[in-house]
This record gives C-alpha cells, structure tokens and sequence, in this order.
C-alpha cells in the first residue's frame, strides 16, 4: 500500500510530500493543472523512462521518493530476496530516483542501488494503473490466465500441475535419451560384435605390453652374449678353473702331511676360493640356462605384440587402454540387449507421467471454464449499472494439449460485446474508450479482491460518463478501495464525493529571478473546502449556492451509501 509519495523538482513540481491510506481517494484539478505530471512523477519512482526533460526549469535535480507499507506475505518480498536486497521484517519499502540535469538516473530499493529493471520489477509488484487507453493490465490477453486463476482459487492446482509437467518433462527427456542411445548403439551392433570377438580372441591382459616388450628384448640379449656366456661357464667348470683348482688342492693336500702345518693357511684359501669358484659357476650356468636363445619364443613375442598394437591402432587407443575398451564394448552390448525392457520400462513411466499430468491439467480446465462463467455472469452484473446492460463479457478459454505448459493446456482471453447480436472480441478492440473504460471497471471491481495486494490507481476512468453511470462508477471504484487502496484521478463529483480521501491539484503563478512561472500544488481537503471542490466540479467556474447545496446532499448521500 502506497503510504506516502515525496517528489521535488519534477516539471511543475517543485516541492511535494502526500500521504495516503487505505480506501478510495480521489485527485481532482481542472485540466492543466498537473494531474498527469503526479502520475508520471509516481512512474519515475517505479522505474519508468526518464531524462532531463523532466527537471523543473532551474532545478539540479529531480527526485522522487515512493514508500510502500507491505505485508509479510506479499510477493514483492519474495523477489526483493531473490535479487539480494536486504529488507527487515516490519520496515517499509521505499522506491527512490533521482534524475541529474544531465540526464544520469539513480534508483535505489530501500538505500541500496537498484536498476531501473529492479525498481520497474518492484514497481509492477506494487502499483496498477488504469487507463482507458491503456495496453497492460486487464488489456493484455497475457495475464488473462493469472487474473483467471486468482479469481477462481486456483494456487493448489498450480502448485500440481507444475509438480506434475516438471515429473512429465523429466520422464520424457529420460526416454527419449535412452531411446537415442540406443538408436545409436543400435548402429553399432555389427563393429561391437566383431570388436568384441577380436578383443576375446586377443584376450589382452593389464601391462601386457610392457611385459612382452621386456621379454622381446631379454631374448635379442641372449643372441648376442650366450656363446660369450658359454665360453665363460666352461672356463669356469670342472674343464676350466674348478677342476684345475680341485686337482691343485688334491697335491696339496697329499703333500700336507709332510709340511707340518705349512701348506694348511693355504688349503683354507683354496677351500674358500674353491667355494666362491663353484658358486659362481653354478651362477652363470643359471644365466646360460635364462640366455638360451630360443627363435621361436621370440617370434611368439612379437607376433602377440605386433597384434596388440595393431588392434590398438584399430580403436585409436593404446594397447594398456584395450583391456578397458574391451569393458565398455561389452557393457554397449549388454545395454542393447537390455535396452528395449528398459525403453519400455521408461516409456511406460512417461505415459504415466503424461496421464497424470493430463487428468491434472483436465481438472484444472474445469475448474477455470466454471470460474470463467461465474465470473462473466458477475461482471454481467456490475455492467448493468454502468449503463452496459446490452454489453456481453465472456472469458473464452481454449483448451489444447498442443499448448501443455507448467500453468496447464488453457489459453484464456476476456473478450465483450458491447451491441445485442454482435460477436464478441478483444476487449480493446470491441469497446470505445467509455466503454472500455466501464468494462475495466466492472472487471477490476469483481477482481480485486482475489487479487496481490496493489495500489490501484485509475486515470480518468469515469471519462465520458455523468449521472447516474458516474455514482455507479464511484461505488465500484468505492468498492475496489475497500478491498485495499485505489486512487482515482477524476473530473466525476460523483466519483469524489464518494473517496475517503481527497486532494485538489491545481497550478498556480510564482514570482521567480527569471520572472513568472507556473507550480503545481497539491491540497488535502476536508471539509467546507471539500464541499467547495465538489461544487466547483458541479457548476464550474462561477460556483452558485445551488451548486453547494448540490454538492452537499451529493457528499451527504455516498457518505450514508457507504455507511
């Protein structure tokens, strides 16, 4: 609820600071007088485009500050946390902008720097401002569903029908994923198969690579140095070195007996040596055995090896990677053998998914078709006393599953006819302006209460219309207020004498440096300068007894109406 608007320096404002409160009020002037700068003054707070030209001559700089009172559930709280600003329960939210006389803007969403996107969002949280030629609001088919849907109670239904098409969308998008992969494996069945064979045929093994590529050059070794290995082991042998060492000790030890001890340090030596000798011979016939080269061994090896590589080069990987490639070959095989239970199995929860969408979504068509009659037959009635008896209003709902969406199948439009026989249409296309604006009017005034909180504002609505039609409009503009807060700019006594609140706008001449020049006021009224008001909008400009006392009972009658 809009509780107060400061503004300063704005065109023909120059200095400006209202408060408002709940119920209607009403904002009357003679034209000229500065109505629509309040109004576009109000716009700049709630993030409307706007330069320099909108500076009061002189001024450095316009201002506009909008304080809104909010309750803890409305929706603008919810998007204030999501963009990051920080707003303590209980405080206010204030829209401000200031606009530099070079042009540059600043808003700011209680102190913070906001963008004009941010205030423009908040703002449309916030205020509604009706018009008879006006493209938003009830004129724009877009937000037909959501008025609908209001009016009708529709939030639980909602709240499925999003759960159920997100359900629906992600069982969809699983089968058709699976259903692409295996389209796709499908394709490949034929290489798998014979890329599966040769790989079990082949049989690689984890670092067999390395393991044959060390063998294949242990065996070219052995080519090389086992005759020089054999020379060396016969050396070594009993024909060499052992046997001629056993034959020397042999002497020695025959001779021992007769040396008293002299030969004995040498036995010992020759026994160790002899010792050593034989290990190593026995050493190197263990080599001779290892370096025994054997032509077809090696063959084998790199025979397995060339094949390895080759079959690596094959599938562009490396020959460590075959064993692994060898595990996804077969789990592409198993997933197309299994791959039509699971297709099934995944289509058989998508149908689910979409029939329990569809009932939803069928249910939900009803219940929006039943509120679209009760609310064509409620506007019917608020038509009748704003001199549109003849007029038709009718919410045309179609429902198609081609247009399957998170809100339903439903497109949803207000049409009206406004003459017995024609067929409806578009209300912006059907209506005149004063119809347009009566069926507005009777729309918003059955509206409004299903509706988020907002400041209602209606420009000049009750145009075109006097009388009895004009008190109709006032009640319904009465009506609408006390379901919140609406503010009317209007020319109708009829529709002022039936505000709560009410203030006059109107210009005036100042004495400045550079001459005259022409302000924009704004006064609260209350009594007899009420009345004077309202007698002003009666007469005109020669205000006569007649029109006081007219406008006097007319105050009198909406206040006892509305008691």
């Amino acid at each position: 609820m809009l509780r107060r608007l400061v503004i300063r320096d704005v065109v023909l404002i120059e200095a400006l600071d209202l408060s408002f409160r709940e119920g209607l009020g009403a904002l009357t002037g003679e034209t000229g007088a500065g109505k629509s700068i309040l109004l576009d003054a109000l716009g700049l707070a709630l993030g409307a485009r706007g330069g320099a030209e909108v500076l009061r001559v002189g001024a450095s700089q316009a201002l506009v500050m909008a304080e809104f009172d909010i309750p803890e559930t409305h929706p603008v709280r919810a998007w204030a946390e999501e963009q990051g600003y920080l707003w303590e329960p209980g405080e206010p939210l204030i829209l401000r902008r200031a606009i530099s006389a070079e042009g540059r803007s600043r808003a700011f969403l209680n102190d913070q720097p906001a963008s004009l996107t941010a205030l423009k969002a908040a703002g449309g949280l916030l205020v509604e401002i009706h018009g008879q030629f006006d493209e938003r609001g009830l004129l724009n088919p877009a937000g037909h569903r959501h008025l609908l849907d209001a009016y009708a109670g529709n939030a639980a239904r909602l709240t499925e029908i999003r759960r159920l098409w997100r359900a629906r969308s992600e069982a969809e998008a699983a089968r058709r994923e699976a259903e692409a992969a295996l389209t796709e494996a499908r394709r490949e069945v034929d290489f798998i198969s014979h890329a599966l064979e040769e790989l079990d045929d082949l049989a690689p093994e984890p670092g067999e690579e390395e393991t044959l590529d060390v063998t294949r050059r242990s065996l070219r070794r052995a080519e090389q140095i086992a005759g020089d290995v054999a020379k060396a082991a016969e050396l070594l042998g009993a024909q060499g070195a052992e046997g001629r060492m056993a034959e020397a000790v042999r002497w020695l030890e025959g001779a021992a007996p007769k040396a008293e001890g002299l030969l004995d340090p040498a036995l010992t030596a020759l026994d160790r040596a002899l010792t050593e000798l034989s290990e190593a011979a026995r050493e190197v016939d263990r080599a001779l055995e290892s370096l025994a080269f054997d032509p077809r061994r090696l063959e084998e090896a790199e025979e397995r090896l060339f094949a390895l590589r080759g079959l690596a080069r094959k599938h562009q990987t490396q020959v460590e990677e075959l064993p692994k490639l060898r595990e996804v070959l077969a789990a592409k095989m198993a997933f197309i053998s299994a791959g039509e239970e699971r297709l099934q199995t995944l289509a058989a929860a998508a149908e689910a998914a979409r029939k329990a969408y569809s009932l939803a979504a069928g249910e939900l068509s009803a219940a929006r078709r039943k509120a679209g009659e009760a609310l064509a037959a409620a506007v019917a009635e608020e038509l009748a006393p704003l001199r549109m008896e003849r007029a038709q209003f009718r919410v045309k709902i179609e429902s198609d599953p081609a247009h399957a969406g998170s809100e339903g199948q439903d497109r949803v439009s207000f049409e009206a006819a406004t003459n017995p026989g024609s067929r409806p249409g578009p209300l912006d296309k059907i209506a005149s302006g004063g119809e347009l604006a009566r069926f507005l009017l009777a729309i918003k005034a059955r509206l409004s209460s299903s509706e988020e909180p907002k400041t209602l504002i209606f420009d000049e609505i009750d145009s075109g219309v006097g009388g009895a039609t004009a008190d109709a409009v006032g009640r319904r503009l009465q009506k609408i207020g006390e379901a919140g807060q609406a503010l009317a700019v209007t020319h109708s006594p009829q529709v002022a004498a039936r505000a709560r609140d009410h203030w006059r706008i109107s210009k005036r001449l100042v004495e400045t440096e550079n001459g005259l020049s022409a302000r924009t006021e704004v006064e609260a009224l209350t009594g007899v300068a009420r009345l004077e008001e309202l007698a002003r909008m009666l007469a005109g400009e020669i205000v006569t007894p007649q029109a006081r006392e007219a406008a006097a009972s007319l105050l009198a009658l909406a206040q006892e109406k509305a008691a």
